[in-house]
């Protein structure tokens, strides 16, 4: 047999005996047991689903096409950027369904018991700044909607101003977020019963908007002409320079993308029936939804151009514009609906249940997954998202590439260093192979460091900006190097229990 095949037809595994109680685990933390292993591909494939269709997504070619790309690289650059970002998203997603620990415990195996902290908490920096802008997001939406229904919502709070808004967006803005809070206090069942219901619902939607766009224009090749006019003009330069200098940069903002949920995605194939399951529920999901409805947000921008006169890439803006035009205030509720849901369905999975536990496994005794989730929603305010959204969305992808650096770590951890093999009561003791010294691994931290650095670089090193340019590639390529070069002769394989 392959080692695709051994892979993909490896079996979960259960616990052979209970835990020993310790201040390393509680509940959430623990090993997800055989029987409550119930996500199919399809549950996995909706998960995915439900990430992808948000409004990030709708607007994630506009960039590229604005720079000068035409949009059939653009679409090809997502798909592209998807199919290798699916890589680590199934390496790491095979030790959630073989052993069904979530991430933090999986990073003990690398990084220490204690050490694992850090790789922990790089990823819910990202988590929290994300779930602050999509709940913010997802409140536009919840404004726009009780505006549209109530002619007084605007006037609420007088002439009251804070940074910019007024009392009525911050009142959406809260009430969106206990929505949120409701799913992280429900817990995982409740998450993947909303992602199952929202992913069908959420790809009519899209592929009606995009029908609604060809009627309204005459036909796809109208749309389709219109898309190579929104191309802005792209200054010619060697295919060499254009690569690194041009294709590159795109490539690793559309890993980055998802980078950070390739690093956590054990806190949801844990509680896959199969490796199968969570390696082609991924695929299905991820390589099919992101590339579509990028172009259903190509397509349906060229038909306003035709329409309106402009290029309106905002789907907030457009919805707007007709429900304006319309003078429907019915068509501007649900699609205002459609938003919330989307957003909703982004916001739980990809950006609270990483910190959650995450935030869990400081201290399990102490702070549950719920109890986590909440001080993450808490942060998501705290960063203000209504103040630094455009800004932090630029930070937070550049963050995102430098976190390759844990993932080079990680997987050349368990697929070279212990051929997929774990000890997964040690993973939760406080002494013994993944204790290291103090419980920290200072050769993961050293080749964590060499890999963020080698990205850095670029940036102070102007003949070398490729290595930044490409900083996820450059970060996990290097940390994986050096890390392998670090543990090779230092830990043999362990026995899988």
């Amino acid at each position: 047999m392959s080692w695709v095949g051994r892979f993909l037809d490896e079996p979960p595994l259960d616990l052979a005996s209970p835990l020993a109680p310790g201040d390393l685990h509680n509940e959430d933390l623990a090993p997800t047991p055989l029987s409550a292993r119930t996500w199919s591909r399809w549950n996995i494939a909706a998960l995915w689903v439900g990430m992808s269709v948000c409004i990030p997504t709708y607007m994630l070619a506009s960039s590229m096409i604005l720079s000068g790309m035409s949009w059939r690289m653009a679409i090809f650059t997502i798909l592209l950027g998807n199919a290798i970002v699916l890589v680590p998203l199934a390496l790491n997603g095979h030790v959630g369904t073989k052993y069904g620990v979530p991430f933090p415990a999986f990073a003990r195996a690398a990084f220490g018991t204690r050490g694992a902290h850090v790789p922990s908490l790089l990823r819910s920096v990202v988590a929290c700044g994300w779930f602050g802008i999509q709940t913010w997001i997802g409140g536009t939406a919840i404004h726009s909607i009780l505006a549209t229904l109530w002619p007084g919502w605007g006037a609420l709070g007088g002439t009251f101003e804070f940074m910019g808004h007024g009392l009525p967006e911050y009142m959406a803005f809260l009430a969106f977020w206990l929505l949120n809070v409701y799913f992280v206090w429900a817990g995982t069942e409740s998450i993947r019963w909303m992602e199952t219901a929202a992913a069908p619902f959420l790809l009519i939607v899209g592929v009606a908007l995009l029908v609604w766009a060809v009627n309204a224009v005459g036909g796809i090749g109208e749309i389709l002409a219109q898309s190579d006019a929104l191309a802005a003009e792209q200054p010619s330069m060697p295919p060499l320079r254009w690569f690194f200098g041009f294709f590159m940069p795109w490539l690793t903002a559309m890993v980055g993308y998802w980078a950070t949920l390739s690093l956590n995605i054990p806190d949801f194939t844990r509680y896959a029936q199969s490796q199968r399951d969570q390696v082609f529920g991924q695929a299905i999901g991820l390589l099919t939804t992101m590339p579509l409805f990028a172009f259903i947000g190509v397509a349906v921008t060229a038909a306003t151009v035709i329409l309106f006169g402009e290029a309106i890439w905002n789907p907030v803006d457009l919805l707007a514009r007709v429900t304006a035009e319309a003078g429907s205030p019915l068509i501007g509720v649900v699609a205002m609906m459609v938003l919330a849901i989307a957003t909703l369905s982004t916001n739980i999975a990809a950006n609270v249940v990483a910190p959650a536990n995450s935030l869990s496994a400081l201290a399990p005794r102490r702070i549950s997954s719920r109890v986590g989730g909440l001080l993450a929603a808490v942060a998501g305010i705290a960063i203000m998202p209504w103040r630094l959204l455009e800004a932090y969305q630029g930070w937070l992808i550049s963050y995102s590439g430098l976190l390759g650096a844990v993932g080079g770590v990680m997987i050349c951890d368990y697929l070279v260093v212990r051929r997929m093999q774990l000890d997964v009561a040690a993973l939760y003791a406080p002494t013994g192979i993944y204790s290291y010294a103090n419980g920290i691994n200072r050769k993961a931290m050293v080749a964590m460091g060499l890999g963020i650095f080698a990205a850095l670089v670029g940036l102070w090193v102007p003949s070398l900006y490729v290595l930044f340019q490409g900083s996820w590639f450059s970060a996990a390529g290097v940390s994986f190097v050096a890390y392998w070069l670090f543990m090779r002769d230092t830990i043999a394989p362990q026995k899988s229990n």
